[in-house]
């Protein structure tokens, strides 16, 4: 089932009551693998009375230091944000951002990423995504519980599984050729790297280089080889920057 490859990320959560109501919200739609990002500390039997059955979700908790660890391995990434960002980001509702989902984790790892519960996504966690999804509310008071917002996603998840998914994109290759997260995110450094090397981006006044660059790369969805192939371009231009030794 593609559930099984869907992950579900909290970033920097602050109450236990939520980690314990989003680990019950997912047990209620048969997902069972939730990763924190930075906690802060809880009490578990707060959680687990939260959680109200949901302890093998909790048990299984897996805790990171950075976001960057949590979706290792993910090939395909969804955002979630109550705001609208300056740049704009491919943006799905609710139920598209669960077929969609739901089709890429049957071909590998996926992941669905919700925000602290005061600030959301900041925007270079945003960055990490492929999409963002906005849960449509009343404009004159559009924040949601945490774990609320899990429930609505987590629904339309398992609706989506029941219901098949979505057809895969045309253009998707197969799971092996995507570049995960984890790879894409060391082109993303070595390509600042570079370009600060070869003083085309200057990190004290960036003008918003590199999130426009991660986002055109982000639409593309990177192959291993393509990234490899870019990686090599940028390797032999510091080379060539580099003076022989004498």
């Amino acid at each position: 089932m593609s559930l099984a490859n869907i992950r579900i990320v909290l970033v920097a959560p602050t109450h236990a009551g939520n980690i314990g109501g989003t680990a019950r919200a997912m047990k209620n739609m048969a997902l069972h693998r939730l990763h924190l990002v930075s906690p802060a500390e809880f009490s578990i039997g707060e959680a687990s009375a939260r959680a109200a059955g949901a302890d093998d979700v909790l048990n299984q908790v897996h805790v990171h230091p950075n976001l960057t660890e949590a979706l290792d391995g993910c090939r395909y990434v969804i955002g979630t944000s109550a705001r609208p960002r300056r740049l704009a980001w491919p943006q799905y509702d609710p139920a598209t951002a669960a077929r969609q989902l739901v089709a890429e984790a049957g071909q590998g790892e996926a992941a669905l990423v919700f925000g602290a519960e005061r600030t959301g996504l900041t925007n270079t966690e945003l960055e990490r995504c492929h999409g963002l999804v906005t849960i449509p509310t009343d404009p004159g008071f559009s924040s949601l519980n945490l774990a609320c917002a899990v429930q609505i996603m987590a629904y339309e998840l398992f609706r989506a599984e029941s219901r098949g998914g979505s057809p895969a994109p045309v253009d998707l290759v197969a799971p092996e050729a995507i570049a995960d997260s984890a790879e894409v995110e060391r082109f993303y450094r070595h390509l600042e790297q570079v370009l600060i090397e070869i003083g085309f981006h200057d990190p004290q006044h960036p003008r918003k280089l590199m999130r426009r660059l991660i986002r055109l790369f982000s639409r593309v969805r990177l192959e291993v080889n393509e990234v490899n192939i870019l990686r090599g371009i940028l390797t032999a231009i510091q080379e060539r920057r580099t003076p022989p030794n004498i």
